[in-house]
């Protein structure tokens, strides 16, 4: 089979959600745009993901979509048309939804080579059934994986200690404790505990989005010392990046900000639930001995975390002593 990389090469690679998934891309265009800097390579995905990439080397570029405002079937044929122009060589489906296969369809038609993510939801489905959890392939590896069906042998052994912010840090730890799913949320009450013990010894950031997660943030830093909201004060994630670089820790749920401050040489404490980190989830370059969980029959019970609890008391957070995450954050502070 011929090389696509016998041609001019301009690889668009698509994937518009969730936040996580789309972070979880970056060490790997970030590999791919290093081993391969004769390659133009342009990231498709939600317009405030952008700042992130562009801290990638300069053969990446990035183009902000919001889905929404391309409606059916015209407005997919408009995203498609708006695509086609910047000319790609080849696409690399990395999201694989009704929308992505949709613009497939149309670059076929255009004569243009197109690969996509095998997402193994059939392995993903019995991984929540093993008794004994197997290490699953995780994202990074799913995406390399297209990479290498178009043509690309990315290594990514290479850049596995390769952090993409790096910061003078100072005695403070970042927490992040909201996620998409209640499965995946520490109770706040116990959220606050943590807060309090570590106030003692640390400036406290934190860390997430919108107007009630700010309003709980800011409730925390008026009833608390060294406690600082950041919610709604940075202008984009590469101010949220270089702040987490700052950090001595990052405490995070099984989170979109657990993979951004995974970017960084910050070390990411996460708390688990709902998921496991052997699920293929687990950030870039974070250590299981850093994941906080109970060891439950009745976890994992899902993949992404959005099922309510069968018990009805989310046991697999509960159970996790505030005393216990604490002293892992300072563990890893020191």
């Amino acid at each position: 089979m011929k090389s696509l990389r016998d041609t001019p090469a301009h690889l668009l690679l698509i994937r518009f959600s969730a936040l996580g998934d789309i972070l979880m891309t970056v060490p790997v265009v970030d590999a791919l745009a290093r081993q391969y800097p004769e390659v133009s390579i342009t990231v498709v995905s939600r317009p405030w993901v952008g700042s992130v990439f562009g801290l990638l080397p300069e053969n990446v570029s990035f183009v902000g979509i919001n889905p929404r405002d391309y409606p059916g079937i015209s407005g997919l044929w408009k995203m498609f048309c708006q695509l086609r122009a910047l000319k790609p060589s080849c696409v690399c489906d990395l999201h694989d939804v009704l929308r992505t296969k949709v613009l497939r369809l149309f670059f076929r038609g255009a004569g243009v080579p197109v690969f996509h993510i095998n997402k193994e939801r059939k392995a993903r489905r019995a991984f929540l059934h093993q008794e004994r959890k197997e290490q699953q392939i995780t994202s990074f590896d799913k995406y390399a994986r297209v990479l290498r069906e178009a043509g690309y042998e990315v290594n990514l052994a290479e850049e596995q200690r390769r952090t993409l912010v790096k910061g003078q840090k100072q005695a403070a730890v970042g927490i992040a404790p909201f996620a998409a799913h209640q499965g995946k949320i520490y109770p706040m009450e116990k959220m606050e505990e943590v807060i309090r013990l570590l106030s003692a010894s640390y400036q406290i950031f934190l860390f997430g989005a919108g107007s009630k997660e700010r309003q709980l943030t800011e409730a925390w830093e008026k009833k608390f010392p060294n406690v600082v909201s950041m919610v709604g004060k940075l202008p984009d994630m590469r101010h949220e990046l270089e702040c987490m670089a700052s950090l001595k820790a990052m405490l995070t749920m099984d989170s979109g900000n657990m993979h951004l401050a995974a970017l960084t040489d910050t070390p990411v404490v996460s708390l688990w639930g709902a998921t496991h980190p052997l699920g293929g989830f687990l950030g870039w370059n974070q250590a299981m001995e850093h994941c906080v969980q109970r060891d439950l029959p009745c976890r994992p019970c899902s993949i992404y975390g959005q099922k309510p609890c069968r018990y009805g008391d989310y046991r697999c957070m509960n159970q996790i002593a505030p005393e216990e995450v604490a002293e892992k954050v300072r563990s890893v502070c020191k």
